[in-house]
This record gives structure tokens, C-alpha cells and sequence, in this order.
């Protein structure tokens, strides 16, 4: 059946028998296939540097979106809803692949320069992959020699970059041979490297070193920070070496030109359409790249692409592709783009590939496929173009020099999933559908897929078999769930093709030619390898045959440092038993079931020397609890309040003041002490020091103590207290279980947060009559009954100024979402400041108190752990001249008067 080329398209190549498009002449086309040689595997540098630091996103059914969502019985339960929504929009929104890990890209770059037969590899290195790294990479004879920095260390670029990298570009400049004289530096190309919300450029410059080596200078020409929207990808101009265009996720496109020390930029008006911004906020854009004319781009999105040219002043734009032209052979509604690239032919092919199907295109045929493919791999993520010269370069038989030169390979795959196939195609095989059929597919150069895809081990060292594949599946269904597999392999996380020439000095001149590999693996290994054309595909490598793919004892991806760990690695594992009970909601069944064997409940457990106790007791009546009360005062807990609290702090501090001392006894404790109950040496143990300034928890601004130190050493020996050793809710659920219900009776009707809420509304209600209040800081809750009777002390008095101001914080005005409700997380966002008593005369100052000083600078009334440090003479002269100075700042800064005149606070002047 004789059909159009139209028609022979809408076949794939994988889903019939015989496709139209499919050609296949072992004798004119040789071999596809593409086998890695076991004897050439060279390692060319092994170092932690290469390794990259935490690159994956949290493990499969633990993800951040989840924990929160399964955390909505803690303090915000809206709130950590809301988080998790937001992290799942920008899964599905800023990363294509629903993922936040930015692995899926290639890590490593290669730049050839021909005048020396050298090549530049360059990767992501640091301890947040934010600097770049490079090595250079030549021939000593017939063998790899590489120049690394002292040490064997890998050269480093000195800028960090503004986050972690995501994606590297380099761009070589031709014909600089000319320029090349002496040990001038010459530019041999440029690189481009971008972040999430950042571009960076550098030039790459050589100098004659020696015959063989060159010596790269990576200098910094600068940088673009986008603030509002991240960076979906960038590409190089091949027409300008200097010009490149970054693509943001909104859509908008940025060109830039580094032509010159420094990078300039300008922003394209694309005129996109109602209907394309409508649909862009449904579906990420994938990439950019150069058409055949220097101002003609190609703009992909995961469901259409577009031509974008700006030749003329008003940008034109056409659409290439759609999703909806695959509906023959793939479920559109499920069906999207997830990886794009420019064709390697010319500028007018580009390739995308779907869940399904890779598609070839042509610019001058929008909406109609020139080749399709069947890809069978599991959400590619990563497409590359080749010549089939270079990928099989350096043959004996030049019966293949046609199919060579006029060829082209696809390589498809994903990083993540280190699964990758090769599609080939090209022209109509010479002397196939007779001379007239032959001068037709002249004019209109038809493409056809030569042979079938096959699959491209780049690991080099799995084998393939069905016996090694399925006892690799059952490895990664044995892991424990929190384990990514991905930390068990040493998988690729970039690769790039030696150029032919250097290639030539390393190998000898195969049957069929092949190629030259170098990849960086996940372990900090850069590697070389020769792949060789064959006439079957690799299925038994004997080399890896039987051995496990996942190495259980070394976790790859998760080195912290860029140094070896010299010493041995343990690890202890916690029971997060009581903390999994709060998250759910079950914290007062869990606190009943444990103690139903024991109802004489705390006295038992608590076991103190009186010498303690009384120590304790002593401590604990300064921070301002008191043994014999059963119910504090509220105006211990605002009495208490120094630099500025939440509601919720305040709250907190309420239900401290609550406890009585039996449970304060097993709250804080000795360190000496805490060390006789867990005897194990090697448990941290790290708690804060009570400070000796008289406050309620939660504590401001305490010493942390560390084992290791001096002082810590000394601490032991001393009657310093730290503490909480417990948490607040379970002391709260041990108070309501030991004196409010009785065991195993109303269990489960508790809840330490219910409690927390309910001091909050009190502390709410209490800072309405007590303090000045901002209008921005209101009740959550209007049915709060007032507190006023039930304090001995009434604070509030008409003819006098209220103690307390009350006041919500600019950069917490904040909405929180939930669902289609809006609110405001006041019990974090509404603050509470004490307004400081001001000296009634200047006497004090005149005494010399240093402290009392800084209350004309402070509209807020400050603590200080000591209060005997005193100020001479000239030291009070310089403070009043920097006091002059910073008051005049005070008075230039408009939010600051705007604070103060809102709650009437006057500064002493001096």
C-alpha cells in the first residue's frame, strides 16, 4: 500500500509489525548496536569532591507532603495542610517530573579544544553542588592523563553560585587558532551554569602550558537573579558563541549577550496568548532552544511547543506541537512531554518525548510528527542528539561511511531510573524504491528510523540478563521503606562523548568504530570507557553476572563533608514512639497504656536525693513556681514577660506555671544525674542549662551545653540544672491522667493541644483589658469570657497607662489557606512587649548603672543576667555620642516613629 509521508508518520515505529517508516540493510546501515568494552574501563579521577551531597528528594511514601499532611493533629493543623498543598504545587508546577530533586539532568560537560587534543570536563562540586568544578583531560601516549589541582584534587571555580546547580551549558568558540600565540590566554568557549533562581556565566580561557596540557582560567563575567519566578532552563546560541536565553517558568524568555567582561540583558516581548497563559499555569515549560535563524526560538511545554520570532519589532508566535496530535496511539489525557531537545540534523528538527512516544518534528511541517518511536522506558526525563559519525568513529570499514556521515541517534532515558535507548535514523537507504523514488527523497529528504531502538548500558558494569534484572527488583523491594535504592547504586549521573580526534590516541580503530564515554558516578568516580558498534545487543556481562547491583553497606549519595571519613560509622536508632502518639492525636492512650502497671503513677519513678530536691525546689521557686499554689496567677506569667512573646509563648508559659512540682521534678533534672539512668556512653545526651535570670519556660536565650567541652566537664560537677528533659504535652497529659481523670476511664477525650488553644483565648482575652492594643491584633476567638476576677492584682486602671502593648508584626501579616477558608495564625503572628518604667530621675545614671542606659534606646523593657557592670566617664561620653547618632536614625526611620506614635512610646532624651 502506497502512502503520503503524512500518513507513514502516524505509525510509530515499536507499535506494528511493519511500520512504513522502519528501514533496516545490515549491509548498508552495519551495526546499531552498542556494547561497552570491559578491558578499556579507565578510572580518571576518584575523589569526595565529585560526590554530590544530598541530590535526592526525601524517600518514596516519606516525602515532606506527606508528614505534614499526616502531622494535622499538632498545634496548626491548617497550616501544615497548607504547606503540604504548596509543596505539591510546586512538585507539580516548577519540576515536570512531580519531583522536587533536581537529579534528572546532566552533571557533566565536556569542552573539546582541538589545538591540543585535550577536553575539559566540567561538573557540580561543593557541599551543596553550588561551585563549579572542572579537570582537564588529555592523551600521555596512548593512555588518559589527567591535570588536576595539588593533591589530585579537581580544579574549583572561586564563585559559588546561588544554590544548588541544576543545569551546566558550555558553548565552544571555533577557530581560535589563530589567536593562540605564546602563552597568551586565548578563549576556547563559554559556560553557562543556572540554579533555581539564578543564571552565571564564565568564560574559558587556555594558555600554553606544555605541548600536550593546557591550563583552563574560568573567569567570572557575571550573573542574573530572578526573584519572582525560577529558572526552568537555558540554551547557547550555536549562529553567536556570546548570546544565550534563559526560559522562566512563567514564560517569560530573557537573552543575554557576554560578548565583553560582562553579560548583558534584555528581556523578548513574546506575545503569548490568552488561551497559551491559560494553559501554562496547568503545565511546566520544559526548555529553549535556537532554531536555524539567530532570532527564531523553539519553546517547549509539557502539552505544546511553539516558534517563537522575534525578527521583525512585534514577536511572532505559531505553534509547532500539540499533545492532542498523538490521540492515535497514546491516552491524551494522561499523555505529556517531559523531555525536548534540538535535533542534531539542522536547526529546523527538534525531538520530544512523552510518557510513550518520542517524536521527531520539523519547524516547516507544525502539527504533523516526522518520525515516531514506541520509546517503552519509564518517564524519560533526558534526550540527547548525536551524529552517527561520532558515535562511531574510528572504523576499519569504510564500507559504512555513507550510513555514518548521513545518520543520526537519539539517546533517550533517565538519570534517576538509569534506563537509556538509542533511536537511529536518517535518510532513505540509496537505491531502495528505485531512481525515481531515489530523486524524490533528494528533494524532500524523507527521514526514516534505521532499525529498531536499543537499549544503552552507560553504567558499563550491570548486567543485563533476566536473572540479574529480577534479582535487582527484589533487592529494591527488600529495602526498608525510608531507604531509597537510589543510595544503595552506583548510578550515572552524567556522561559526555569524547570527541573523535582525542578519542583516536586512546583506542585502536574498531571494525565498526564506536565511542569513547566518560561518566561521573554517583560514588565520586569520573570514569572512561570505549563503546564499541555490534551486530548483537549485550546480554550476559559476564563481568557483573550474579553480583548484587545494590551495595547495602555503602550509603553513596549520602557523604555530608567533602572529606573521607576516616573512622568507623555507627549509628542508633530512636523510638519516636511518644512523638508518632502526639502527631495523632493518640499521646493520652499511649501515656494510660503505659502506665496501667503502675498506679502509684509518678512517686515511684521519682527517686531524688533530698540534697537535689531541695536544690531543685530553690531553682525552680525563682524561675516563679511555687510548691503549695494549685492555681498560679496570671499576673506571674505577664509579670514574667520581658523581651517581646507570642500568645502562644505567653500561653505556654501559663501551662508551665500550672504543673506542680512533682512533675517539675521529673521535667528538670542534674546532668550527673540524667547519666545514671541512661547509662549508655554513647547516647547524646544534650540539653540546655536553666538560666539563673528568673523567667518561666520556654527559656530565651539559653547555654546549650556540650558534652565535649570544658565547661561541661566542670558542669557535671556542679549543681546547675538542666532541663526540660521532657516535652510540654506529655507532662501536661501526665497532670491531667495522675489528677484529673482516672486511668483507663475517659481516655482519649484529653488533648494537650486543646488545652494550649484554651490558654490561648485566656492570654488573648487577658492582653485586651491589660494592653495597649494594635488594631491589627485581634481575638481568634469573640466568645472568650474575661479573666479580670479571677486575678488579686487589677492592673488595669483608667487613670493610669497600661503595662503592655499588644501589636502584630508587619512581616507576620500572613494568610494561611485551608481549603477554600482563609485565617490567620494570630496565637504566632499577635506579640506582647512589656513597656519599660523609666528612671524618675536621672540618679541611676548618675550611679553609674550601665544597664538603665539602653532603655531610652529600647521602646521594649530589657533583662539582663547581670546587673552590676558599671561605666566610667569616658565610656559614658562615647556611649552618649553613639546614642546621639543612632537616635537620629531612630528618628529618620518611618516605621520605627510610626511604632512608637501608634502606642504612645516616648524615648528619654538625653
Amino acid at each position: 500500500m502506497d502512502l503520503t509521508e503524512e500518513l507513514k508518520s502516524q505509525f510509530p515505529i515499536g507499535k506494528f509489525l511493519k511500520p512504513p517508516l522502519l528501514q533496516s540493510s545490515e549491509s548498508i546501515l552495519g551495526p546499531l548496536f552498542f556494547n561497552p568494552k570491559p578491558e578499556t574501563l579507565t578510572l580518571l579521577s576518584s575523589s569526595k569532591t565529585l560526590c554530590p551531597h544530598p541530590l535526592f528528594s526525601p524517600p518514596p511514601k516519606l516525602t515532606l507532603s506527606r508528614f505534614l499532611s499526616t502531622s494535622s493533629s499538632s498545634l496548626l493543623p491548617s497550616t501544615s495542610t497548607s504547606i503540604a498543598s504548596q509543596f505539591d504545587d510546586v512538585g507539580t508546577h516548577q519540576h515536570p517530573n512531580g519531583s522536587l530533586s533536581d537529579q534528572d539532568y546532566n552533571r557533566l560537560r565536556l569542552l573539546y579544544c582541538p589545538l591540543n587534543n585535550t577536553a575539559i570536563a566540567f561538573f557540580p562540586t561543593g557541599d551543596n553542588n553550588d561551585q563549579l568544578g572542572f579537570l582537564v583531560i588529555s592523551a600521555k601516549g596512548s593512555r588518559f592523563d589527567v591535570l588536576s589541582d595539588e593533591d589530585d584534587a579537581v580544579f574549583t571555580v572561586v564563585n559559588r553560585l546561588n544554590g544548588r546547580i541544576r543545569g551546566i551549558l558550555v558553548n565552544p568558540v571555533e577557530e581560535f587558532y589563530s589567536a593562540f600565540q605564546g602563552n597568551s590566554l586565548v578563549n576556547v568557549g563559554y559556560l553557562l551554569a543556572f540554579t533555581m533562581y539564578s543564571v552565571h556565566w564564565f568564560s574559558v580561557k587556555v594558555s600554553k602550558a606544555s605541548e600536550s596540557t593546557i591550563k583552563p582560567v574560568v573567569s567570572y563575567l557575571g550573573f542574573k537573579l530572578f526573584k519572582t519566578c525560577s529558572v526552568v532552563g537555558a540554551c547557547w546560541s550555536p549562529h553567536l558563541p556570546e548570546e544565550s536565553v534563559v526560559l522562566l517558568q512563567s514564560g517569560d524568555l530573557f537573552m543575554f549577550d557576554v560578548n565583553g567582561r560582562e553579560s548583558k540583558g534584555k528581556r523578548l516581548r513574546v506575545s503569548w496568548t490568552d488561551d497559551d497563559l491559560s494553559s501554562s499555569q496547568s503545565c511546566a515549560w520544559l526548555g529553549v532552544e535556537f532554531s536555524w535563524h539567530p532570532q527564531i526560538l523553539i519553546v517547549a511545554r509539557m502539552d505544546a511547543v511553539f516558534l517563537v520570532d522575534f525578527r521583525c519589532d512585534d514577536c511572532n508566535v505559531s505553534l509547532l506541537a500539540k499533545i492532542d496530535m498523538l490521540n492515535l496511539y497514546a491516552p491524551v489525557e494522561k499523555e505529556l512531554f517531559h523531555a525536548f531537545s534540538k535535533a542534531d540534523s539542522d536547526g529546523f528538527h527538534f525531538v520530544l518525548a512523552s510518557d510513550s512516544l518520542l517524536v521527531l518534528c520539523d519547524v516547516r511541517r507544525p502539527l504533523m510528527p516526522v518520525l515516531q518511536w514506541a520509546h517503552g522506558l519509564d518517564k524519560p526525563s533526558y534526550i540527547v542528539s548525536f551524529r552517527l559519525s561520532e558515535l562511531r568513529s574510528n572504523s576499519r570499514d569504510n564500507r559504512l561511511e555513507w550510513a555514518n556521515e548521513s545518520g543520526f541517534g537519539i539517546m533517550l532515558g533517565s538519570f534517576s531510573n538509569c534506563e537509556f535507548s538509542l533511536f537511529c535514523y536518517g535518510p532513505s537507504l540509496p537505491g531502495q524504491g528505485g531512481p525515481f523514488a531515489s530523486e524524490i527523497s533528494k528533494i524532500f529528504k524523507s527521514l526514516y528510523a534505521w532499525e529498531l531502538p536499543s537499549g544503552l548500558l552507560l553504567s558499563g558494569c550491570d548486567c543485563q540478563c533476566g536473572s540479574c534484572l529480577v534479582r535487582e527488583e527484589f533487592s529494591k523491594d527488600a529495602l526498608p521503606v525510608w531507604i531509597d535504592w537510589h543510595q544503595k547504586k552506583d548510578i550515572v549521573l552524567g556522561f559526555g562523548i569524547v570527541d573523535s580526534n582525542l578519542s583516536a590516541l586512546f583506542h585502536e580503530a574498531d571494525e565498526f568504530g564506536g565511542f569513547t564515554l566518560i561518566r561521573l558516578m554517583s560514588s565520586g568516580k569520573l570514569e572512561a570507557q570505549r563503546y564499541c558498534a555490534s551486530r548483537d545487543p549485550i546480554k550476559k556481562f559476564e563481568p557483573a553476572h550474579g553480583a548484587s547491583m545494590l551495595h547495602f553497606e555503602n550509603n553513596l549519595l549520602c557523604c555530608m563533608g567533602g572529606m573521607d571519613y576516616r573512622f568507623r560509622k555507627t549509628y542508633k536508632y530512636l523510638k519516636f514512639d511518644y512523638l508518632s502518639a502526639h502527631l495523632g492525636g493518640n499521646l493520652t492512650e499511649l501515656l494510660d497504656s503505659k502506665m496501667k502497671n503502675s498506679f502509684d503513677g509518678l512517686q515511684q519513678k521519682c527517686s531524688l536525693s533530698i540534697e537535689f530536691h531541695e536544690i531543685l525546689c530553690e531553682k525552680l521557686n525563682v524561675c516563679g513556681f511555687s510548691r503549695f499554689r494549685t492555681s498560679p496567677d496570671i499576673s506571674i506569667v505577664f509579670g514574667d514577660i520581658s523581651l517581646p512573646s507570642s500568645v502562644c509563648e505567653v500561653a505556654l508559659k501559663r501551662i508551665w506555671a500550672c504543673l506542680p512540682m512533682e512533675l517539675l521534678q521529673l521535667a528538670f533534672s542534674r546532668y550527673a544525674e540524667i547519666l545514671e539512668v541512661c547509662s549508655d556512653e554513647k547516647a547524646s545526651l544534650e540539653f540546655s542549662v536553666v538560666p539563673d535570670l528568673p523567667q518561666l519556660p520556654p527559656f530565651f536565650l539559653r547555654k546549650h551545653f556540650c558534652r565535649s567541652s570544658k565547661w561541661s566537664q566542670k558542669f557535671q560537677r556542679s549543681d546547675a540544672i538542666v532541663g526540660p528533659v521532657l516535652p510540654l504535652p506529655i507532662l501536661v497529659t501526665l497532670h491531667e491522667l495522675h489528677n484529673g481523670c482516672p486511668y483507663s476511664q475517659e481516655v482519649g477525650k484529653f488533648s494537650s493541644e486543646e488545652e494550649l488553644n484554651i490558654r490561648c483565648d485566656e492570654v488573648m482575652q487577658v492582653a485586651s483589658e491589660m494592653a495597649v492594643s494594635d488594631s491589627a491584633a485581634k481575638s481568634h476567638n469573640d466568645h472568650a469570657v474575661s479573666l479580670a476576677d479571677d486575678r488579686d492584682d487589677l492592673w488595669v486602671d483608667s487613670q493610669k497607662s497600661k503595662p503592655f502593648i499588644w501589636y502584630n508584626p508587619t512581616a507576620f501579616e500572613c494568610t494561611m489557606r485551608d481549603d477554600n477558608h482563609a485565617f490567620k495564625d494570630t496565637v504566632f503572628s499577635n506579640f506582647i512587649s512589656k513597656v519599660p518604667e523609666r528612671p524618675s530621675s536621672p540618679k541611676d545614671k548618675a550611679d553609674g548603672i550601665a544597664l538603665n542606659l539602653f532603655d531610652d534606646l529600647c521602646p521594649i523593657a530589657l533583662k539582663y543576667d547581670d546587673c552590676t557592670t558599671n561605666i566610667t566617664p569616658p565610656e559614658l561620653k562615647t556611649f552618649n555620642v553613639l546614642k546621639r547618632q543612632f537616635s537620629r536614625w531612630q528618628d529618620g526611620f518611618s516605621p520605627y516613629r510610626e511604632f512608637c506614635t501608634r502606642f504612645n512610646l516616648k524615648k528619654q532624651r538625653k
